[in-house]
């Protein structure tokens, strides 16, 4: 959530950032937040001077009581019952304006980083590398949902039966390698310095809210109405929310934490040969890292998460490209994306793998996450994340680059963590 003094002291800046990020209400909005906090702004003053004249007035009524003056305590009595009927009113006007007020701010998207490029979609994306050589299949390659069937090693059609669509059922040397691939992520993560968390997946409104989940994707994710629950889009929803509410030590900044949890997203609508397969599924698993530092250190640790992200891609042997994200492109509570993408040989197009993100304080003025520096007032910490990494486009590109006449061949890295080297 942008913070109020932003808007305030930097109104053209806000206004050019919401412009880059392709939010089309947003003169309209900031305008509108703007006069909500004016208002705000003379209703406390009101409140703050009755509820002053009225404690003076207290003060006043005792000594006149003291000295037999009953007809003048009378008079200021009625005057304080006044008082007291006006800030009544100021407060309920001032909650009520307070209450507009952070319902359009929960409306604005985080301001982009002065690197994004401008663009509308992803076509507008800046290249930033490539690394690795794209493998050239034989003439009987075939795309992943047609060896997943010739191997026997995940299931649509019984996730159908069991769930529905986008579900898919794991077997044998599937299932084998999916948890090999959490296992290797989980240890490289640990082996960067990322404390291992099991969070919950599934989360409370509260939650939702503190990292920017709703309101603006609350269509996108399942919900449990009777208690009020949401499952995870992400493992960054709770990870990150484990520091709401909390003031952290600079002493234990940065922190450093991953957890791997299931994901669901609703993803509703999508049809065709580019969501097919692994390519988009309602349930997935994914490892996270999510990183909270003090606001000069965060673009540098945007860097070590992105440089962490490639080095796995390279011990799985996979040839990917990272993408600045365009304004038009990002995340609506991102300062700052790239995105990783992995070549598809059997597709032949990039699958976009993870996501690696700043929000500055953008979440956590939401979260109220803050640091106290140098024993003074308490101030906003950065927060980042990153997918390290999403199991469904990884698992579709080592099958499909990997395929050969006798088998599809899996890299060296991942054979201790499955107990084979070979699917087939």
């Amino acid at each position: 959530m942008l913070q109020l003094s932003v808007l305030r002291d930097q109104t053209d800046l806000v206004l050019a950032g919401l412009a880059k990020k392709r939010y089309a209400t947003g003169p309209a909005d900031v305008a509108a937040i703007l006069d909500l906090d004016q208002r705000r702004r003379q209703l406390q003053t009101s409140h703050d001077s009755a509820q002053a004249e009225a404690n003076e007035l207290a003060r006043q009524i005792g000594g006149l009581m003291k000295s037999g003056d009953k007809a003048g305590a009378e008079t200021l009595k009625a005057r304080t019952a006044e008082l007291k009927q006006h800030t009544q009113s100021a407060a309920a006007e001032l909650a009520q304006v307070e209450k507009e007020q952070q319902q359009l701010l929960y409306k604005l998207p985080n301001l982009p980083h002065a690197s994004v490029p401008e663009g509308r979609a992803a076509a507008d994306n800046e290249i930033v590398r490539e690394h690795g050589t794209k493998p050239e299949l034989g003439p009987d390659a075939v795309p992943h949902w047609d060896l997943i069937k010739k191997y026997d090693i995940i299931d649509f059609e019984l996730g159908v039966k069991i769930t529905g669509a986008g579900f898919p059922v794991y077997k044998g040397q599937g299932a084998r390698l999916q948890r090999a691939l959490i296992n290797f992520f989980l240890d490289e993560a640990r082996n960067a310095g990322y404390t291992e968390m099991q969070p919950p997946i599934l989360v409370n409104e509260a939650s939702g809210y503190g990292t920017g989940q709703l309101p603006d994707k609350e269509g996108q994710m399942y919900h449990d109405a009777k208690d009020d629950l949401y499952l995870i889009p992400t493992a960054e929803v709770p990870l990150t929310n484990i520091y709401r509410d909390e003031i952290i030590p600079v002493e234990k900044l940065p922190v450093r934490i991953t957890g791997h949890t299931p994901c669901f997203r609703r993803e509703a609508g999508s049809w065709g040969a580019d969501v097919r397969g692994l390519n988009r599924l309602h349930q997935f698993d994914k490892v996270e890292i999510v990183q909270i530092t003090g606001p000069e250190h965060s673009y540098a640790a945007l860097d070590t998460m992105v440089a962490h992200i490639e080095g796995l891609l390279q011990k799985l042997e996979l040839p990917y490209r990272v993408l600045r994200l365009c304004g038009g492109d990002m995340g609506f509570t991102s300062a700052l994306t790239f995105d990783l993408e992995v070549w598809s040989a059997a597709q032949g197009r990039w699958l976009e793998v993870s996501s690696a993100s700043n929000f500055e304080t953008y979440q956590a003025n939401r979260l109220k996450c803050r640091y106290r520096a140098d024993g003074g007032k308490t101030q906003l910490l950065h927060t980042l994340n990153g997918s390290a990494l999403a199991l469904p486009r990884i698992v579709a590109a080592l099958l499909e680059n990997n395929q050969t006449a006798e088998g599809i061949n899996l890299p060296a890295v991942l054979h201790s963590y499955c107990g084979f080297e070979k699917i087939g």
